[in-house]
């Protein structure tokens, strides 16, 4: 089996802890072998954890400038012929794309839809109507198509009209960050963690414009970390005068990051649409209570255990924040719900049905 491993650039975030993760669970199985069709980034980096061979394109997974052209035109028609160099007799493809027309059964990861349904949050209004038409081409040639929630299953029915009985939905899991777990310990600090890239869905800017309705005496304070450069948050945090209670702290190591999620009172996640919600389980597995947008999505993960808000609120989100900072039983409690939630997800089982997946695939009705 061919896995178009294209997208790879090591910054990718959750796309990548899914291929990782995905594949590691995989590693066990006797029932296909694998082969990654590399991006320059993926070859170079450390792969022992995929469960087979490394074929490196000579791609970049980096889409900036004119790279995104032929990076482009390698997942919409290379795909289909490194597949037939090697043979394949299936192509999984784990980042939304792949082949337009693929030589043989094809499998596609299919995420969210966030240019369909967020076109105005997208970084740049250029690649919107080029993005939906590549999605639309790979939907039409995909044998069978794998989302991560309900929600996302109803947004591609919506907007690709993939048949549903040919698109299975298998939720992510978490991972466990053994250090961060250990660190915590004790009453954690008045603060709130936040994490991500700047794009305009992940809402950062409500998220900072609700801190000054939060009582001065209880208010937390809010680190914010996930940007490269210079930070698109700063004009937010001067104009409602928040320097002192906002901490932009731009990419951190692994070590800083399980300080923070050891020493915080909760993890905020104010999207207004998502595909899925890797870092909710991730801190809920250590017991850090999760800030959630009270969307479709993140009730499939955080079920009862999250503390929900009105992503378009901004009292909504205030209110939250002052729970976190005020109520050290509802904060306990969502940190034992938490536990119990995350605990339902497993690698383990999303491998699994994953591979039943490529059964079907394979399969002459498919």
């Amino acid at each position: 089996m061919l896995v178009d491993m294209l997208f790879w650039t090591g910054t990718k975030g959750g796309i990548e802890t899914y291929a990782r993760e995905l594949y590691s669970a995989l590693r066990e199985t006797d029932r296909f072998s694998f082969t990654a069709l590399a991006s320059t980034e993926f070859a170079a980096s450390d792969t022992s954890w995929f469960p087979g061979t490394v074929v490196d394109s000579g791609i970049s997974g980096n889409i900036a400038g004119l790279n995104r052209l032929r990076w482009s035109w390698e997942e919409l028609f290379g795909v289909s012929r490194w597949a037939r160099r090697l043979h394949a007799d299936l192509i999984h493809c784990p980042s939304l794309l792949g082949p337009r027309r693929p030589p043989v059964p094809s499998v596609v990861s299919m995420h969210d839809l966030l240019y369909w349904t967020n076109p105005e949050h997208m970084p740049s209004q250029l690649f919107v109507k080029p993005a939906q038409w590549m999605e639309s081409m790979v939907a039409s040639g995909a044998t069978r198509m794998i989302t991560i929630s309900e929600s996302s299953a109803r947004d591609i029915d919506k907007h690709l009209g993939f048949p549903r009985e040919r698109l299975d939905v298998i939720p992510l899991a978490g991972s466990v960050r053994e250090s961060a777990a250990r660190l915590r310990t004790g009453t954690p600090q008045n603060v709130i963690l936040a994490t991500g890239n700047r794009l305009g869905h992940k809402n950062w800017g409500s998220l900072i414009r609700a801190l000054p309705l939060v009582p001065e005496d209880v208010r937390p304070r809010l680190v914010i970390t996930g940007s490269k450069g210079d930070d698109p948050l700063v004009p937010i945090v001067d104009e409602v005068g928040m320097q002192d209670w906002v901490d932009l702290r731009g990419w951190v190591t692994s070590e800083e990051m399980d300080q923070l999620l050891a020493s915080s009172a909760a993890l905020a996640i104010p999207s207004f649409h998502d595909g899925f919600c890797l870092p909710a389980l991730d801190a809920m597995l250590i017991g850090l209570p999760v800030l959630l947008s009270d969307i479709p999505v993140y009730r499939e993960v955080g079920g009862d255990a999250a503390i929900y808000v009105d992503p378009h609120s901004l009292e909504s989100i205030a209110e939250g924040m002052t729970v976190v900072a005020t109520d050290p039983d509802r904060m306990a409690r969502a940190a034992e719900l938490g536990r119990e939630q995350a605990a339902r997800f497993s690698w383990p089982s999303t491998a699994a049905r994953t591979l039943d997946v490529f059964d079907k695939a394979l399969a002459p009705s498919a």
